[in-house]
């Protein structure tokens, strides 16, 4: 009796945790593309170039390299992160963008110029670009977004709430069937059969298509009869004993 009650509330159990993790794990990618400037003015992509992204918000680093047509890309990171995407190639200068985010469909541009191949790290880039006012050096602010990156980052923003709001709902519904199911049970085994149905009724409005609630509820409703029907036989007042038979 014990496992067979015991299963279906375990199943809701981890179905509540995986959706509250989905929930909180709300990511994106975080893409670009790196060219190295000639010195005859000509752009070629950068391929093998180094790309380092720190993220800024809480400690954090990500490490790859260019393909042959110069694009590189993360999958899976955080949406809410703040961003500086470093990068560096043996022969040049390395650059550098700050305050860019993940998930907003952006193609970020990072363009080389011949130099000693250094690569920096997070404090050197945060030092350059302080003093990028009395000195010339390299590195940008992300841009702002043109109106068709705003109206994707809109839409994109858009569908992650959707989402969050059908987790959450997903994880209220799948509460509510967990503590009606162990609820009715209970009330069930203790023969209280009108609790019972109430139990599992409130449960399947939350979800109607929960088979354990519907079989439960069906054992309550069967219980509930036969018992009626053995307190209509053996009672001494006809008036119930016809009312419980025919009910």
């Amino acid at each position: 009796m014990f496992r067979r009650y015991f299963l279906p509330v375990l199943a809701a159990i981890v179905f509540i945790v995986s959706t509250s993790m989905i929930a909180s794990a709300q990511v994106g990618q975080l893409r670009g593309h790196v060219v190295l400037k000639q010195a005859d003015g000509t752009k070629v992509p950068a391929a093998e170039a180094a790309i380092d992204v720190f993220r800024t918000d809480v400690s954090g680093k990500y490490n790859t390299k260019t393909n042959k047509k110069g694009e590189f890309i993360f999958a899976g990171l955080p949406y809410s992160g703040d961003y500086t995407i470093a990068v560096s190639l043996a022969g040049a200068q390395p650059n550098w963008i700050r305050r860019v985010k993940a998930g907003r469909d952006i193609d970020y541009a990072i363009e080389l110029i011949p130099g000693d191949g250094k690569r920096l790290t997070l404090a050197e880039i945060d030092g350059l670009s302080a003093n990028r006012g009395t000195a010339a050096t390299a590195g940008s602010e992300s841009t702002q977004p043109s109106s068709a990156d705003k109206a994707k980052a809109e839409e994109e923003a858009k569908k992650n709430a959707e989402i969050a709001a059908r987790n959450e709902k997903a994880m209220k519904s799948n509460e509510v069937v967990a503590r009606t199911f162990q609820a009715g049970n209970d009330a069930l085994n203790a023969k209280n059969y009108d609790e019972a149905i109430k139990q599992y009724e409130e449960g399947l409005a939350a979800d109607p298509e929960q088979p354990a609630l519907l079989v439960n509820e069906g054992r309550a409703y069967t219980a509930r009869g036969v018992s009626r029907y053995n307190a209509a036989v053996t009672s001494k007042d006809e008036a119930a004993k016809s009312t419980g038979i025919e009910g």
